[in-house]
């Protein structure tokens, strides 16, 4: 018997699991990879999260985490627009990130299971039973912070996976002569792509494409060419960039529909409850946000030796919904405002005409410091 299980290790399952391990719980998080690895992400996190952060003990400030105050936005053609950011942000890759925060957890004595994949989640009897190719257990609680798609996912039979996405993430790092205090999204025919300073001057370029386009030239390469290099500052940098990984880093089929907090008595977090679309930056805050929301559930409801379950998953779901379902509804929104030479004409236009659009977009998107 294990008292919590969490399934993954990104934002939400470390930050999930080092602030219950604290709180007296005894936590086991499994994560299929070995620290440190890279993963698709626009690597950029909103100032939202820093206060939490930094009074938790888990900002990476010795990574000297590049600060951004400007975002840029362009059509296809490469009209562009520009305005200072409300909050601000900081780039910092997942690649440093996650390790800083796993060594973190086991520090403070979260049990970290890497390359080890749960295969299998069952709720019976008011508990979790869990295989592993390795093992079989029990637990008593379950978080799923697994991420933007999981094979539990088709095992839960979520109803997102009843469909499939038309998405593909594409993420590089590379080195190039561009602002450090600015991220930017540049759109092309068939999706958008970001790029924003990280840390030891680098930088993420990371982009959401189609499927289809995908299929429709061959290769990624092909369809960078033709696709991606249709706007002037993306071929600009895809053309002069120096780029640091052998191939880029890919994830295909992930769904931006609504997802539930709860699903079988399992409490998802971070993108496992809800993906933002990328033109929004902020997924990597939801995550840490999402993740301190739901440990104060669990210490609210769940006591050594009484456990309220509904009570939890009730609280839980509400708390969730209400700090951002409303978020998650106007991304999905302003995305048709993304991704194609018409709409993005139409996009730049409005936000040159009317800052108060842009703002807007902005602050539905974005959370308050916490």
């Amino acid at each position: 018997m294990k008292e919590i299980t969490v399934i993954g290790g990104g934002l939400a399952g470390l930050v999930s699991s080092i602030l219950l391990q604290r709180k007296g719980y005894n936590v086991s998080l499994y994560e299929k990879k070995q620290y440190p690895f890279h993963r698709v992400c626009g690597e950029y996190i909103s100032d939202e999260v820093k206060p939490f952060l930094q009074r938790n003990g888990l900002f990476p400030d010795s990574y000297n985490p590049s600060e951004i105050q400007k975002f840029e936005f362009t059509s296809v053609k490469g009209r562009s627009f520009e305005l200072p950011l409300d909050l601000g942000g900081f780039g910092i890759s997942r690649y440093v990130l996650d390790n800083f925060l796993s060594q973190i957890a086991l520090k403070e004595g979260v049990n970290v299971v890497t390359k080890t994949s749960i295969l299998d989640v069952n709720f019976h009897a008011d508990r979790f039973n869990i295989s592993t190719a390795n093992e079989q257990f029990e637990s008593e609680l379950v978080i799923g912070a697994y991420g933007k798609k999981s094979v539990l996912d088709k095992k839960l039979e979520r109803h997102f996976t009843q469909k499939r996405a038309p998405y593909i993430g594409v993420k590089y790092h590379i080195k190039t002569d561009y602002p450090k205090d600015k991220v930017a999204l540049h759109n092309f025919p068939s999706g958008y792509c970001g790029i924003s300073a990280i840390e030891d001057d680098k930088y993420n370029l990371c982009y959401l494409g189609s499927r289809d386009a995908l299929r429709k030239y061959g290769s990624i390469e092909a369809m960078e060419a033709a696709e991606v290099k249709r706007n002037p500052f993306l071929k600009n940098i895809f053309d002069n960039a120096e780029f640091l990984f052998e191939k880029p880093e890919v994830i295909n089929e992930f769904s931006f529909a609504p997802k539930t907090a709860v699903e079988d008595h399992i409490l998802m977090t971070g993108d496992s409850a809800g993906l933002i679309t990328p033109l929004c930056g902020n997924g990597m805050a939801m995550a840490i946000h999402s993740a301190k929301i739901l440990v104060d559930c669990i210490e609210k409801h769940y006591k050594k030796g009484e456990l309220k379950r509904e009570a939890l998953e009730q609280a839980y779901e509400a708390a969730w919904n209400g700090t951002f379902k409303k978020r998650l509804r106007v991304g999905r929104r302003t995305q048709s405002l993304f991704g194609s030479a018409i709409t993005s004409e139409i996009a730049v236009t409005l936000m040159k005409n009317s800052s108060f659009l842009a703002y807007q977009i902005m602050k539905n998107t974005h959370g308050q410091p916490f």
